[in-house]
């Protein structure tokens, strides 16, 4: 009989693999379902960024390993010149500030591969991407939570961290925009962070994923805009929210050159990098395309819309600043997964309960905006109007 690595036996299953399985269920009871599940974006690439895979695709060289250290080149030069101008970052490619990854969350994920070992503590927030947890505590690490409370804005509380375990921490995981929660943070935060990583040697990686993804005129700061910030980590970031990317698995580390040696060494004895033709044609988008315009617009209405009719049926939410998610308190009486199945069971809809992203994510659902088959938020109307007339919700 196969019998799983024990490593493999103690992790639950992936959150979004469970969350398919209900969806199946509920389509064989519904015939359709209004989709707030997963963030993945439900609007196309961008045709000049096809275009330019296309074209690379067909160039022979582009077929072959990438023996680099770090990445194509050209790659890798764009991403610096996006730093700059994005956030005025400068940053030394050709000194290992930036790494190619396939995608942002292997990267996540090997970080704590190369750098945590067994005993050593890493500082996750909770409610947070399970990407986090999970690899530190695969690495055989001790994962300590970070508790993201509504009280302190969804940030961690580093006061709050008792000093024993902070020195006994080795890596530091934080994601704004955030990721449940929609939370942003500022660049005195940013300090604040730098500081505390100073203070006991910690690693910190910033996840940056949704930094593009912004409404109503906000723009958020990159962690390496932080005075000191290069000194004591990384971010990592990806061209899937931001161009529309996510089934490319584009992305990268930039920063300091230390850690991100450490984790393209790492990289070097498990994947062979990205598709040559993939690395050019995110360059050029990289290089000539600003985001994607028309898709944020689109979000846009889709929050307004989700917000404005949950308020209507007595909700108190507050219009969200950046990422694709809203998170909402669940209504009285309910836990997250109580109020996720009742949402799938008598309307149709599909929400991610709080208590999947960790413990201080019960009592919230999480709503995403990339709603498959709406066109201009007529299926997320939809939505609010099944819960209107099939659940009683009492405050």
């Amino acid at each position: 009989m196969v019998e799983f690595a024990k490593r493999l036996q103690s992790i639950p299953p992936y959150l979004f693999g469970e969350v398919a399985k209900l969806k199946a269920q509920a389509l064989e009871k519904w015939g359709d379902i209004i989709d707030f599940g997963i963030g993945d974006p439900d609007q196309p690439t961008p045709s000049p960024i096809i275009e330019e895979l296309a074209k690379a695709a067909m160039d022979p060289t582009t077929h072959r390993y990438d023996e680099t250290d770090y990445g194509l080149p050209e790659f890798i030069n764009a991403v610096a010149g996006w730093y700059g101008r994005r956030f005025g970052v400068g940053l030394e490619s050709d000194k290992g500030e930036v790494l190619l990854l396939i995608g942002s969350k292997e990267g996540l994920a090997h970080l704590a591969w190369a750098f945590i070992d067994p005993g050593d503590i890493g500082l996750v927030p909770d409610p947070g991407y399970t990407v986090y947890k999970i690899n530190i505590a695969l690495a055989g690490g001790v994962p300590y939570t970070m508790p993201l409370l509504a009280e302190n804005g969804f940030l961690p509380d580093f006061s709050a961290i008792p000093s024993d375990i902070a020195r006994k921490a080795k890596l530091l995981y934080i994601n704004y925009p955030n990721n449940p929660t929609s939370a942003t943070a500022t660049l005195e935060f940013f300090a604040d962070v730098v500081a505390f990583a100073k203070s006991y040697d910690i690693i910190v990686c910033h996840d940056a994923a949704y930094s593009e993804v912004t409404y109503d005129g906000y723009r958020a700061p990159s962690f390496l805009q932080a005075p000191g910030a290069k000194n004591v980590g990384i971010e990592i970031h990806s061209l899937s929210k931001t161009y529309n990317m996510t089934g490319w698995r584009i992305g990268w580390a930039v920063g300091n050159p230390d850690i991100i040696k450490g984790l393209s060494k790492l990289k070097s004895y498990v994947d062979s990098k990205q598709f040559e033709a993939i690395d050019r044609a995110a360059a050029y988008a990289l290089n000539h395309l600003n985001g994607v315009p028309d898709t944020l617009v689109l979000y846009k209405k889709r929050r307004d819309i989700l917000i404005d009719g949950l308020n209507s049926l007595g909700w108190s939410l507050p219009k969200t600043k950046a990422t694709l998610y809203v998170w909402v308190p669940v209504p009285p009486g309910y836990t997250s997964v109580e109020f996720r199945n009742t949402l799938i069971e008598k309307a149709g809809v599909l929400v991610v309960p709080g208590i999947g992203y960790g413990e201080y994510g019960e009592g919230f659902v999480r709503f995403s905006l990339t709603v498959s088959g709406d066109s201009d938020g007529e299926l997320v109307a939809e939505a609010i109007e099944r819960i209107r007339k099939n659940i009683t919700i009492r405050w």
